[in-house]
């Protein structure tokens, strides 16, 4: 998904959406941006699956026999 910065207001960035609706980002997520540009905003399925991975031998470990 691609947005498009409008505007700044306190800590949040205004972004607009491809359907045309507004809604705020936090600005941590975009301290380099200024007003106009392009985010692109992508889910990581590697590493979603690998953080899953790590998560269930922690869990493994912890409820060992």
């Amino acid at each position: 998904m691609k947005v498009i910065i409008d505007r700044f207001e306190g800590d949040y960035a205004v972004v607009e959406l491809d359907i045309g609706h507004f809604v705020n980002m936090p600005k941590e997520l975009v301290l380099d941006a200024k007003e106009g540009d392009v985010v692109e905003i992508t889910v990581n399925h590697q590493e979603t699956e690998k953080r899953k991975k790590h998560i269930q031998d922690l869990m493994n470990d912890l409820f060992e026999d």
